[in-house]
């Protein structure tokens, strides 16, 4: 037997959040669709919502509606799966709906934002929200979605690729930073915002590539250095985050935008997903085309794979704890290709898994990380400081266009570049990864995002202690 672990076929669905909807790039509904033992519905197509037929659809979200309104919706992972996916399906559907916008990343931001403002006024039911809450954060939803890609994307790229842009990397990721860093604090400068001020409480956090090395540490390290409360600075560190990171999704759309419409200004701009612009043999350096069918014992292989390469990430992390198990398992991954360690089939199986959980749960997981991680009040209240917000979006820009040009000297394509490490290092982290290459329509592109969130968020960290002193004195 076999499935479809992507975007191909007739029953694809909009997992592409940037895509029409499906049913309008198809042929006359009216003509029979051939059975295929790849298609799951070989029927004639019509209105649909996330894959579904229309009817069906509406039925299962009233189901699930009246089940969470009693309260009688289980608290487990497949309710958490079957949850996400149709709002997430029904969120896409509509930014689908929207002529142009939707190239530029609608759907993306209404599956980001729109279910976390509904839970601030109410009106998604609670048992939904612990639902999917726990999903995410319990079960862990998030890292088996991330591993996937990791591990998919590692493990199905030319191993010339690899080896190729590896060594170039760190010079877009390391450059931007150190660039961002000196331009965002003159700018503070400048503008009596104050150099210091404008390093460590907006480009720091927001270039740290996540919470869990930016926010969240950095407000105990100004709280120790200054004698003040965490909480003071938590506000103002956690706005520039998520602010950034609404930043990052809109020019990452912007970025597929430009790319649909065939724009190339000068040689070297758009790679159209693909990372470097090297000599060598197409057949090489060119990642290669998914497949439309894959066997159901090929993507089990796949998932057995994700799952020990992430485990084995954990078990080094316990003992070498200065990376994260993220990190680890990249490095893993790397090897094992780098090497030859695994037979081509159980390569093309990692990929082929990552593949379809790409294609049919990017919606899911965005609706998932929007009601348990987004809070929509923070957002709002950035917006109460015009420097703030200037200085904000300053960083975004100016990290992902200094990681453009630093990326096209190293034979990056600078929309490559500009996207990962660029607005990668400025989003939210993992989750923000997931938003950002959704919008810009490169996912494959996770295994360079994961590895800059975590080398550049650890170098940030180091950076930002050395500076944390100034900090005291300064408050002295």
């Amino acid at each position: 037997m076999s499935t479809t672990p992507r975007t191909a076929g007739p029953d694809t669905g909009p997992a592409d959040s940037t895509q029409p909807d499906d049913g309008a790039r198809l042929p006359n509904s009216a003509t029979p669709v051939a059975p295929s033992r790849a298609v799951h519905h070989p029927y004639p197509r019509g209105f649909r919502i996330a894959s579904l037929p229309g009817g069906i659809y509406c039925v299962l979200f009233a189901l699930l509606l009246v089940s969470a309104l009693t309260g009688n919706l289980p608290d487990s992972m497949i309710v958490g799966f079957a949850v996400t996916i149709v709002l997430g399906g029904l969120l896409i559907w509509i930014g689908n709906l929207v002529p142009v916008v939707r190239d530029f990343g609608l759907p993306t931001i209404l599956c980001t934002f729109v279910p976390a403002t509904l839970l601030v006024f109410g009106l998604i039911p609670q048992n939904a929200v612990d639902v999917v809450q726990n999903f995410v954060g319990g079960y862990g939803f998030l890292d088996f979605f991330v591993v996937a890609i990791i591990a998919g994307s590692i493990l199905g790229m030319p191993r010339a690729l690899l080896l190729k842009a590896g060594p170039r990397f760190a010079v877009p990721l390391v450059g931007c930073l150190f660039a961002t860093f000196a331009l965002v604090g003159l700018l503070g400068l400048v503008t009596g915002f104050g150099f210091l001020e404008a390093v460590l409480f907006i480009a720091a956090p927001i270039m740290a590539g996540g919470l869990g090395v930016g926010a969240l540490p950095m407000s105990e390290m100004y709280a120790s250095a200054t004698g003040g409360d965490s909480g003071a600075f938590m506000g103002d560190l956690m706005s520039a985050v998520v602010m950034a990171n609404v930043v990052c999704i809109l020019i990452a759309g912007l970025y597929n935008g430009i790319g649909k419409r065939g724009l190339q200004p000068f040689v070297g701009f758009n790679g159209n997903g693909q990372l470097m612009r090297i000599e060598g043999k197409a057949s090489e350096l060119a990642v290669p085309a998914k497949k439309d069918m894959s066997s159901y014992i090929s993507l089990g292989k796949g998932l057995v794979i994700a799952g020990s390469l992430f485990v084995a990430g954990n078990l080094i992390a316990a003992y070498l704890p200065a990376l994260h198990p993220y990190a680890w398992t990249i490095i893993l991954a790397a090897a094992v290709k780098i090497f030859g360690l695994f037979p081509r089939e159980l390569e093309e199986a990692s990929s082929e898994w990552g593949d379809m959980l790409s294609a049919i749960l990017i919606p899911a997981l965005l609706v998932g990380v929007s009601i348990t991680y987004i809070e929509i009040n923070e957002v709002l209240s950035s917006l109460s400081n015009p420097l703030f917000i200037l200085l904000t979006v300053a960083t975004v820009i100016i990290a992902s266009l200094t990681s453009g040009v630093l990326g096209w000297l190293v034979k990056f394509n600078f929309v490559e570049a500009s996207i990962t490490p660029g607005l990668v290092m400025a989003d939210t982290g993992g989750s923000g990864d997931v938003s950002v290459l959704s919008a810009a329509n490169r996912m494959h592109l996770m295994p360079f995002a994961a590895l800059t969130n975590r080398i550049g968020g650890a170098l940030v960290l180091f950076v930002t202690s050395l500076l944390v002193p100034l900090l005291a004195g300064a408050a002295g």
